[in-house]
């Protein structure tokens, strides 16, 4: 149990570490939930993966597992990986939630249907330790959760959230004005941040922001993941079904309602002078 948890939080903890390392390079973007400024220009409203799993984090850390877990589940809901590799966790380890290692393979099935590494190493890890019993379920139970998380209904309700969010963004009409100073008032007064940080197109771009997001959790930060055997599932060779997944195909449910999510925290109130 204790190395799935370990293994998951040095998933979550390698976009940030990850990240300057590909900047350095000019390969991406810095990560944004680093940038306290880019949090406060609103940067997270258009981007709820980032959003959800950052509150799911503070949650978990500040163990209000149920909290977090739905946190991590409305994250989930827009396409974010790492969220549902953690919703998986916490169904294994019984945290927040009953125990339930057949609904744990389901979304940890999910979180690596991209063939995302660390997460089809848990995964396997997983099915070697579930009876005949909680395989069959998991399968069963998986088709609801890929039809409701999958990409091909996450990703497409994520993307309407980008262009919206580019619709609303100064110079949006014209193309990304480089040169825009953005104004973020304070207790203490404005500040300034250059534009090319918040209107960086690979924030923006579906495109580019999923090849962002693969480049970062395919190899995550050079880390060397044993996955071992991963065994033969059935239908892969006739080229049938999604890749690396035993969860049959299924037809995404695109008018899935969000789930609901607790109040996020208030921050606290600037100190007095």
């Amino acid at each position: 149990m204790i190395r799935h948890r370990l293994l998951c939080a040095a998933l979550l903890s390698t976009l940030s570490l990850a990240a300057p390392a590909f900047a350095a390079q000019n390969v991406v973007p810095p990560e944004p939930t680093e940038d306290p400024m880019l949090i406060t220009a609103g940067f997270l409203d258009h981007h709820q993966d980032m959003k959800y799993r950052l509150l799911g984090l503070e949650a978990y850390n500040a163990k209000r597992y149920d909290d977090a877990m739905r946190f991590f589940r409305r994250a989930s809901f827009f396409a974010d990986k790492p969220s549902q590799g953690m919703v998986a966790e916490m169904y294994w380890n019984g945290e927040g939630v009953a125990r339930d290692p057949a609904l744990a393979y389901a979304w940890m099935d999910l979180a690596a249907e991209r063939n995302y590494v660390g997460f089809i190493a848990l995964r396997e890890r997983y099915w070697k330790e579930l009876s005949a019993a909680e395989r069959e379920r998991a399968v069963q139970e998986g088709q609801a959760i890929y039809a409701k998380f999958g990409d091909a209904a996450a990703k497409p309700r994520y993307e309407f959230q980008l262009r919206v969010g580019r619709r609303e963004m100064t110079g949006s009409r014209t193309g990304f004005n480089r040169g825009v100073q953005i104004e973020i008032p304070g207790p203490s007064g404005s500040q300034m941040i250059e534009g090319s940080k918040f209107y960086d197109e690979r924030y923006w771009d579906a495109k580019k922001y999923w090849a962002w997001q693969d480049r970062v959790w395919r190899n995550p930060n050079g880390v060397r993941i044993t996955i071992g055997e991963i065994e033969q599932i059935p239908g892969q060779a006739q080229g049938k079904g999604k890749p690396n997944s035993r969860i049959p195909e299924t037809a995404p449910d695109t008018a899935a309602q969000a789930p609901e999510v607790p109040e996020p925290p208030k921050p606290p109130a600037p100190a007095s002078p």
